[in-house]
């Protein structure tokens, strides 16, 4: 008996240690804001600059939906060979005809970086009756992306692709990612789209997938799962880390929070449901699921 109390009291401490450690999650950077109050409630280097990963494609959504309709249709085409390599996708290919709000749905769900590149490069076609190469088009539209970011107020970001791929010369500050978050939620087609933990989407073409959403915060058997979860984006990359914004609706209000620099993906979770219990809803459940998996489920109610 001595002898596996021994054996277990340096597990025990082990998993003792990295669940308090899950509890005390360092990032880069982070804010939490209440949009019918317009007040930061908490912030930490939310002015320093930063790499904006897949978040950058609230913009390139916001940007899209400022020139063309959700029931425009978009024919993937050959801008596919632009897509990063080891990108996320959401697997359309060259031919497949989608609507725009389908496109976004990709996009946004799925992290596709395919999506991005063609709804980057088909709204600057639409804009301009010069014929343009997929290279050119997609500076066009980072172009457009840089004007909106300036007119909603993120003056201390710059873009320079459509899916926020690691790329000389883009940035952003986390104080800019929560205008940007702010904005985006004025859109009601996005608001639908994000809160969608799946999606089936018929293409034009005939087609058909099913999407889910990166945001583990709205998979219901996720042990980040939070009811009070309304969407926004999940961003990955080398440069950035692993990032989250995430919407939050209680007691009427809206709070957004953003999260970046993380160095695992549990951590952008955990140190999200942090700010928002210890800021907005101080009733949250820790509930120990095993040393095998996470050792805390966190749960909002």
């Amino acid at each position: 008996m001595k002898k596996t109390l021994f054996f277990l009291c340096p597990i025990i401490f082990i998993a003792l240690g990295i669940a308090l450690a899950a509890l005390n999650l360092p990032v880069k950077a982070y804010a939490l804001y209440c949009v019918e109050d317009k007040a930061v409630l908490t912030a930490e280097n939310a002015d320093e600059p930063i790499a904006p990963a897949s978040l950058a494609k609230l913009l390139t959504a916001c940007t899209a939906l400022n020139y063309s309709d959700p029931d425009d249709i978009f024919t993937v085409g050959s801008e596919q060979k632009l897509v990063p390599a080891h990108s996320s996708l959401c697997l359309i290919l060259e031919g497949h005809v989608l609507k725009l709000r389908d496109l976004l749905t990709g996009m946004l769900l799925a992290s596709g970086n395919d999506a991005a590149y063609t709804v980057a490069v088909s709204t600057a076609r639409e804009l301009t009756e010069a014929p343009m190469s997929d290279s050119e088009g997609v500076k066009y539209f980072t172009e457009l992306m840089n004007k909106l970011a300036r007119e909603i107020g993120m003056y201390n970001s710059n873009f320079t692709t459509p899916d926020g791929s690691d790329s000389p010369g883009q940035y952003t500050t986390v104080s800019d990612l929560i205008k940007l978050s702010e904005y985006a939620m004025t859109f009601p087609i996005l608001r639908e789209i994000m809160a969608e933990h799946e999606k089936y989407v018929v293409f034009q073409s005939g087609e058909h997938i099913t999407w889910t959403n990166s945001n583990k915060l709205l998979d219901p058997n996720s042990g980040y799962y939070c009811e009070n979860a309304v969407g926004m984006k999940t961003g990955t990359t080398l440069k950035a880390g692993n990032c989250l914004i995430a919407a939050f609706e209680k007691n009427g209000k809206i709070y957004i929070s953003a999260v970046v620099g993380c160095l695992t993906d549990s951590r952008r979770y955990g140190f999200t449901l942090k700010l928002f219990s210890d800021n907005v809803d101080p009733v949250l459940e820790t509930v120990p699921i095993g040393i095998g998996a996470r050792l805390f489920g966190i749960f909002c109610r």
